[in-house]
């Protein structure tokens, strides 16, 4: 086949070409640029950009010379106007209302795919080959391509592809699907790839340093919207008492306990964040707890959207253990769940994902309780 291959620079993606060029298949390389390391709005003391180990200009060279070293077309997709437009600007926004989002979901699905799909089928390619772990079967009975779990549990990455369509499933491939991440490591010495050994990516590449609240109030300041930032605030417990003050609610999360400046002989943890009331609500861990939550912008992937409640094991954030619930439709791309056990620290702003054994069912994405 004619095959388009995401190439971001790394070991999974690199791998993966090298494994499909070896089959005999003619591909294609494409490298997306999406964030511009020179606006500054992450850098060091020497004002030097920070290094990212995502989406950098040495991903692009990495990618260029395995592609070159494997013997096929490689082109450099500029998205950083799109990037920043769907990725970077949600970001703040989320940020700014309270909530704490998770941009890779968004970028996999609204922006990856959907432009890589776009440029494939420009150039005559049958499929989309990225070094996602997952896997991708079309079931005949029902008609549908069904999303399912890496092999490698410790690193399937199913969660981030819930939005995927039935149409950008029909042509997606998943090379490393069947594969642990040693074995792909072993492949790409195997091939002669020179970021055999590189280490991962784990941050979020437009904030390498892992400072959210700190990289909001530089994008705000550059694009001269200061006055947007939010302001300082009361600290409260769950009777309204003030406790502490607060320097804007963008700078904390549900579930945080660092940083609150409250000292109790129980630890508190951050319960809600109110940004309309531009409240910072706090408590025990206990009351981090619930057994329900609300999510839009429901995509499902197994079936269309059901007339009845659906039995799943449902997860609430990347690295949460998925945990047996009810997903009750309720109209509008909207559904309730109900976990049989509550579960901690229920965050508006994440993505929710629905499975049954290793099937994705669909997902969405969790919204605050004001907003039904």
């Amino acid at each position: 086949m004619k095959i388009a291959v995401a190439m971001s620079g790394g070991v999974d993606s690199s791998a993966a070409a090298a494994m499909l060029k070896a089959e005999g298949h003619d591909l294609v390389g494409f490298t997306m640029q999406l964030w511009n390391q020179r606006r500054g709005l992450s850098t060091g003391e020497d004002g030097e950009p920070l290094p990212s180990r995502c989406c950098s200009l040495d991903d692009v060279y990495d990618a260029r010379r395995v592609a070159e070293g494997l013997g096929f077309p490689f082109y450099v997709l500029n998205l950083e106007r799109d990037f920043e437009r769907d990725v970077v600007a949600p970001f703040v926004q989320s940020y700014l209302e309270g909530e704490t989002p998770i941009p890779c979901v968004a970028c996999n699905s609204r922006l990856k795919f959907a432009s890589l799909d776009r440029m494939a089928l420009s150039v005559g390619c049958e499929k989309v080959a990225t070094g996602h772990y997952a896997r991708v079967r079309f079931d005949e009975g029902s008609g549908r391509y069904r999303l399912l779990r890496g092999r490698d549990g410790r690193k399937d990455q199913s969660y981030f592809l819930w939005e995927l369509t039935q149409e950008q499933l029909s042509r997606s491939l998943f090379p490393l699907g069947e594969l642990t991440k040693g074995e792909v490591r072993e492949a790409a010495r195997r091939h002669g790839l020179n970021v055999a050994a590189k280490p991962e990516s784990q941050e979020i590449c437009f904030v390498p340093d892992g400072d959210y609240a700190g990289f909001i109030d530089r994008y705000l300041e550059a694009e001269g919207r200061e006055d947007e930032r939010p302001p300082g605030g009361e600290i409260v417990d769950a009777e309204g008492r003030v406790v502490a003050s607060h320097a804007g609610v963008h700078r904390y999360t549900v579930g945080q306990r660092r940083g609150i400046g409250v000292s109790r002989p129980l630890p508190l943890y951050v319960v809600s964040v109110d940004a309309e009331a531009n409240r910072v609500v706090v408590g025990h861990e206990d009351e981090l707890l619930s057994h329900e939550f609300t999510a839009a912008g429901i995509n499902w992937v197994a079936f269309d959207e059901p007339a009845r409640e659906v039995r799943a094991d449902v997860r609430v954030r990347y690295r949460h253990q998925e945990a047996p619930a009810t997903v009750i439709p309720l109209g509008g791309a909207r559904v309730r769940v109900r976990f049989d056990e509550p579960q901690r620290a229920i965050t508006p702003g994440q993505a929710t994902v629905f499975y049954r054994g290793e099937e994705v069912l669909g997902g969405g994405w969790i919204v605050k309780e004001s907003s039904q």
